[in-house]
């Protein structure tokens, strides 16, 4: 051995030899047995038999390609009041005027701006349910238009006549002259499922043919000051101007018209809210043949039942709609409907909360014939009865003058037996609507009653329409929730 050189003995070589056997042994073998591991975990099989790997998402491209040729946009043009009267005149070139300037808001100080009207324009959507020109859209889309422009999807525009509209449901029909024009497929929404694949079409934020997707997450959902339409809840992405659109299935078919979002920004926020499409339809057959919406009316104040109620009147469940008061001379007094029955089914349909009722009664043509469900007594029973004509708005302010003394403006009612008993008194005078006028004026609301006039005690509208034809100057005794005001009203 070499100096320098160091040499390795022969049982020094076996057992680095020992070691290298080893070290590549056991290498292969923790290779080879991480291959099959590896392999196993990547194999189609194992994520096959998820349940969530076996979901088919809809293609909605086909509906878009035929369903999408009916859905129009539409524009709006107008003016509306502003309080431009009562704003402090500034210099134009000052900040508040650029901002004036910057939205195209008139000149308050100028003749447009004293006058207490500005020019307005909006956006919505609509679609085509008759190949001779019937859209449908939103009400509020359109209300208060001077003018209306149908842009189809082939770029025509049309100036569009308003056939009519429904406040109440938020339902607009329109029509443009045209033929030959594409129409939706409508659907039936009572048989939409919560769950179910739904998509929209629209111009949200004058983006035309616009296309969102997503799913019904309700059914039946009743709005503040929106009785007489169950509304589908969905989580589709609605935005302004998306408003008046089709809500359509998976089958291409319309169940319903976009209307409403909740939301604190208003932007979407997840939470919309169409039309059930049969609801619309009714509103559009009306508002063709006879120009007009007719509602039925039972005539009763009701609330919801909770599990206290349920337990007090022997109910198994807190379900129907409690009756609070019952209206004279109305059908469901006629039919011997009574404070404290509960209402369970309406023709036939299933009344599962109070706000289901208004709907299903509204829906009903007046003058029909209709069969209540009633929990009495512990016991069920049922009433047959001639649904009535629910009065708008403008027909109860057409009468108020007429009704009550047209110097006051009142629509007035004397009180059933048992508005008697709730406020004590054997007369009284119950506010059915106020129009402008006097009483208006003096700050007397709906669901006042006027319990005396003059130190007179009131029993029919007659006697107040005397006393306020002999003066002035009137002071009525008013019952309002739990208290008595007096108030006075100038006449002349």
């Amino acid at each position: 051995m070499k100096p320098g050189n160091p040499t390795l003995s022969t049982p020094k070589r076996f057992a680095l030899l020992a070691v290298l056997l080893a070290a590549f042994t056991g290498g292969y073998v923790l290779k080879d047995s991480i291959r099959p591991i590896h392999a196993h975990a990547t194999a189609a099989p194992v994520v096959a038999e998820s349940p969530r790997a076996t979901v088919q998402l809809p293609d909605f491209s086909e509906i878009v390609a035929t369903q999408g040729q009916a859905v129009v946009n539409i524009s709006v043009s107008g003016t509306v009041k502003t309080n431009a009267p009562g704003l402090p005149e500034f210099d134009m070139n000052s900040p508040f005027g650029e901002f004036f300037r910057r939205f195209g808001i008139p000149n308050p100080n100028g003749p447009h701006g004293r006058s207490g009207k500005m020019p307005t324009r909006g956006q919505g959507s609509g679609f085509i349910v008759d190949a001779d020109g019937t859209i449908l859209t939103n009400a509020h889309v359109i209300e208060n238009a001077d003018e209306v422009v149908v842009k189809l999807i082939d770029k025509r525009e049309f100036k569009a006549k308003v056939v009519g509209l429904d406040k109440q449901t938020d339902v607009a029909v329109l029509r443009i002259d045209a033929k030959n024009l594409p129409t939706v497929k409508i659907g039936n929404p009572d048989q939409a499922r919560v769950g179910e694949w739904v998509m929209a079409i629209g111009s949200p934020f004058g983006f035309e043919n616009s296309v969102t997707a997503g799913i019904i997450s309700a059914k039946s959902r009743t709005l503040p000051d929106e009785g007489y339409v169950p509304f589908m809840q969905t989580d589709v992405a609605i935005n302004p101007g998306n408003s008046g659109g089709p809500l359509l299935n998976a089958r291409g078919e319309v169940i319903g018209i976009n209307s409403q979002i909740y939301s604190g920004s208003g932007g979407y926020q997840g939470l919309s809210f169409a039309i059930p499409i049969d609801v619309a339809m009714n509103i559009e057959r009306q508002l063709v043949t006879s120009g007009k919406v007719s509602r039925g009316r039972l005539g009763v104040g009701i609330q919801d039942v909770n599990q206290d109620l349920a337990d007090s009147f022997g109910l198994d469940r807190p379900r129907g709609a409690l009756v609070s008061s019952v209206e004279a001379n109305s059908p469901a007094a006629r039919a011997g409907i009574q404070p404290g029955d509960i209402i369970l089914g309406f023709n036939g349909r299933e009344v599962t909360k109070s706000g289901d009722l208004p709907a299903l009664v509204g829906g009903t043509a007046p003058g029909s014939q209709a069969t209540v469900d009633l929990w009495r007594k512990r016991a069920s029973t049922s009433v047959t009865l001639q649904v009535g004509e629910l009065k708008t708005a403008s027909a109860r302010d057409s009468e108020a003058a007429g009704t009550g003394g047209g110097k006051l403006g009142l629509a007035l009612r004397p009180l059933s037996e048992d508005e008697k008993a709730a406020i004590g008194d054997g007369a009284g005078l119950a506010v059915e609507a106020v129009s402008e006028g006097p009483a208006a004026r003096a700050g007397i609301r709906r669901g006042d009653v006027i319990v005396g006039a003059n130190g007179e005690a009131l029993t029919s509208p007659e006697q107040l329409k005397q006393l306020a034809d002999r003066g002035k100057n009137l002071v009525l005794l008013v019952q309002r929730g739990e208290r008595r005001i007096f108030v006075p009203i100038r006449i002349g």
